[in-house]
């Protein structure tokens, strides 16, 4: 099944509601996160017909020289903002399940719905990174957080049922009286995870309708997709699977590689990642500290920085670099291989969509990937 139409390959803007967006660089042009540019961006991604719009949870930021996402715009209430500023992309929410209730969850989720006339998703992030829990005076327990993930889901799922209270005794929950109205317009808004571990794509086949995975070996997507998609099965479920992708994309390959070198290798900003590997590691998922799956090792793998051919370039994030018919060749080749979909990340979203929009979706509808938004 799909939520965003009929396009064999989709798109979600991610990130744009964060300063410097998934783009870890000093680069004086980094993106700003200014609500004006925010809306404008968002309004003309919209109108182009990219699916959702997708936002980062943040609470701190990265530090560093950008500190990157030390400026943010909270996902709930930006969502209901956007809904009604846009006409037909989808609007996620980004929740953390250790700082919001399922009954919170499942109440503005039926509010944007409402407010977007059916066009609201949720995306379950279970957290990593402790200093930012530390404000709300929350700890999160790396090795359980999928488990306690996963029960949150269940009361959320069952929230949006309908009828009447009931209670709830489990494992990490016990909640009286748990009803919510008005229900969404959409009978079972999308749900979407990140996960990347084995324990989090164990997680993720049980309550994701749509799954980002990252790309540590783009010849063994094919092998990942169907390795997850076999994992859902055994829950019937049959979820999409979409990439996390950054984008360069400039008439000749050499300026989108200049480029590119410029902002990703040249301004990267080390402190960050830096940091980044650290808190990642002290929450790190118990697949992934005993190397349980080929994704555990890359993932402990890829916060190593020495290596990594683009350093400003987000851990996880797949570069695609070149001119627009190089992009449209590998959307084409993942689509080959069972992609549903990608991110569009940018280092400077107001200064790079409009190019993407006008050169690389028509010949993506010439290429039978999409079909025209007018249409």
């Amino acid at each position: 099944m799909s939520f965003f139409g009929s396009n064999r390959f989709k798109f979600g803007l991610f990130g744009i509601n964060c300063s410097n967006g998934m783009t870890p660089s000093r680069a004086p042009e980094r993106w700003r996160a200014e609500w004006p540019e925010i809306v404008q961006v968002a309004q003309m991604a919209d109108a182009a017909g990219v699916e959702f719009l997708l936002p980062i949870a943040k609470w701190r930021g990265l530090g560093g020289e950008a500190n990157m996402w030390g400026r943010s715009f909270e996902t709930f209430t930006q969502a209901a903002a956007l809904a009604a500023l846009t006409k037909q992309a989808g609007i996620f929410v980004t929740a953390h399940v250790s700082l919001i209730t399922p009954a919170f969850a499942a109440k503005a989720i039926a509010t944007i719905d409402h407010v977007s006339n059916g066009r609201a998703g949720l995306n379950i992030v279970c957290g990593w990174n402790p200093d930012e829990f530390s404000p709300h005076g929350v700890k999160i327990d790396g090795a359980r957080r999928y488990d306690r993930g996963l029960e949150w889901f269940r009361i959320y799922d069952r929230l949006l049922e309908g009828g009447p209270a009931f209670d709830w005794t489990g494992q990490f929950f016990d909640m009286q009286g748990l009803q919510t109205d008005p229900l969404p317009l959409q009978k079972r808004p999308p749900v979407m995870s990140a996960a990347q571990s084995g324990d989090g794509q164990a997680f993720a086949a049980q309550a994701a309708d749509v799954l980002f995975t990252s790309v540590h070996a783009p010849e063994r997507v094919g092998e990942t997709i169907a390795a997850f998609m076999g994992l859902a099965a055994t829950h019937g479920r049959q979820p999409e699977v979409y990439v996390e992708t950054q984008l360069v994309c400039r008439p000749t390959r050499k300026e989108a590689l200049d480029y590119a070198h410029y902002y990703a290798v040249e301004m990267a900003d080390p402190d960050a990642l830096a940091y980044f590997a650290r808190q990642k590691g002290r929450t790190a998922s118990t697949s992934t500290r005993t190397g349980a799956s080929e994704a555990d090792v890359a993932i402990a793998q890829g916060l190593e920085q020495a290596g990594r051919p683009y350093p400003g370039i987000f851990p996880g994030m797949y570069p695609i670099i070149g001119t627009p018919d190089d992009l449209v060749s590998e959307f084409a080749r993942l689509a080959n291989m069972g992609v549903a979909g990608s991110t569009l990340v940018f280092l400077n979203y107001l200064q790079e969509l409009p190019y993407f929009l006008d050169e690389v979706l028509p010949r993506m509808e010439r290429a039978g990937l999409r079909q025209s938004s007018l249409s």
